[in-house]
């Protein structure tokens, strides 16, 4: 019975208007800054979570989960490395590629290019470039066909279309009477692609793996082979196994080595901001105690009363703590309800702010996303609700054990 009149007599404080109309000012925008701060907290760690999510998902599109190459760029035999990595229990697919480096040139516009040799029906089973294409189709790229794969960024610096005939230049050259003459071929245009992701739709070209090899006089041998794996996050060890069964002797790479930096930056961004962000919500939480103690100041003679008909010390410190963690709860609960919609149609407000105001948040040519994708995480939620409560429990502590010293005969004194 006690602690339900405490309890009544707690929350009866947060809901009545005080004679003092600034007291109610402060508690309501104590509240208002906890929801704040909580919303804000959950809206950005979920944007750094979403640029986590798709940065992996679109890397993984392009570089597959690991490769096995050949110190000296030939890898001999790549159907017999195939064979051999599928046989693996974790490897889901494998498929060669041959890379190397040209010159594109179509009119009189030119552009620097990745070329990436593949086998179209083995490429699919092992990346996603399959899916990102916008127009044509990744099986227009037969062999002998000399057809190109462009990424969108690039089909627009060179102003290329479908059908577009484009120029490749390598850097290696022919020895004639004349001197060295480049060596050129010329390579129809029979789609393009968008990974949303600059640096590959600007410099990533795709051919058939046969026209690479003679283009960069391969013979029969391949740059590596890629795998699929059925835990991407077991790729460094699955890759391993496979290069060790078939003999060893192969360089070895995976989505984690290849890109460490990115995912680094991205966990050390996001654990700064999330201290930098947490400060903000012990500012708004420690806000309560300035409430608080006003509210004391402000209920001395309610104090003296309840002590004077057998309330102890303990039963006034629980009202206090009882009014400034229904502040904190509230608080809390706003900001969860506000950061949670506000992450689920991020997308959709800043695109209408885009549209409204002409402005472009993420510039496709300076950053590796150009969307502004956002990750709900439920763990994130708790933990932070969690962090958020604790630190208003914690800021109802001094002010109410200032309430439970007030002496009655003092508070009664001028009454």
């Amino acid at each position: 019975m006690a602690g339900r009149y405490e309890f009544w007599i707690g929350r009866r404080y947060v809901r009545s208007r005080s004679s003092n109309g600034f007291v109610s000012l402060i508690s309501a925008i104590s509240m208002l800054g906890i929801t704040v701060a909580v919303a804000v907290l959950i809206v950005v760690l979920s944007v750094v979570n979403g640029f986590e999510r798709e940065l992996q998902d679109r890397l993984l599109a392009m570089t597959a989960h690991a490769s096995i190459e050949h110190a000296d760029g030939r890898l001999r035999d790549w159907r017999g490395w195939v064979e051999r990595a599928e046989e693996h229990v974790e490897v889901a697919a494998a498929a060669p590629f041959v890379n190397g480096q040209g010159l594109l040139l179509l009119g009189d516009r030119l552009s620097g290019a990745q070329i990436s040799g593949i086998e179209p029906q083995l490429e699919s089973r092992v990346s996603g470039i399959g899916d990102a294409l916008i127009s044509g189709d990744l099986s227009s790229l037969q062999a002998r066909s000399f057809n190109i794969v462009l990424g969108v960024e690039l089909a627009d610096q060179l102003r290329a279309s479908i059908g577009d005939k484009v120029t490749l230049t390598l850097a290696e050259g022919i020895v004639t009477p004349a001197g060295i003459v480049p060596r050129t071929r010329r390579f129809t245009v029979s789609g393009t692609y968008r990974i949303g992701m600059y640096e590959f739709d600007r410099r990533v070209a795709f051919v058939n793996i046969e026209d690479s090899q003679k283009l960069f006089r391969l013979s029969e041998d391949v740059s590596g082979i890629r795998l699929a794996v059925t835990d991407i996050y077991r790729a460094s060890q699955v890759v391993r196994a496979v290069a060790l069964d078939a003999g060893g002797g192969v360089l070895v790479s995976d989505w984690t080595r290849r890109h460490v930096n990115f995912f680094r930056s991205i966990q050390i961004t996001k654990s700064i901001l999330f201290v930098i962000l947490l400060m903000v919500v012990a500012v708004a939480a420690f806000n309560i105690v300035s409430t608080l103690v006003m509210v004391v100041k402000d209920k001395q003679s309610d104090i003296a009363i309840l002590r004077t008909v057998g309330a102890t010390p303990s039963a006034i410190l629980r009202i206090f703590v009882t009014q400034g963690c229904i502040i904190g709860v509230l608080g809390t609960m706003g900001g969860v309800i506000l950061g949670v919609l506000l992450t689920l149609n991020l997308e959709n407000i800043v695109g209408f702010m885009e549209a409204t105001f002409g402005i472009k948040f993420l510039a496709a040519d300076v950053y590796f996303i150009s969307d502004l994708p956002a990750d709900l995480r439920i763990a994130d939620v708790v933990q932070i609700s969690a962090i958020a409560l604790v630190l208003a429990l914690l800021s109802t502590l001094y002010p109410a054990w200032r309430g439970a010293r007030t002496s009655p005969a003092e508070a009664l004194r001028y009454e």
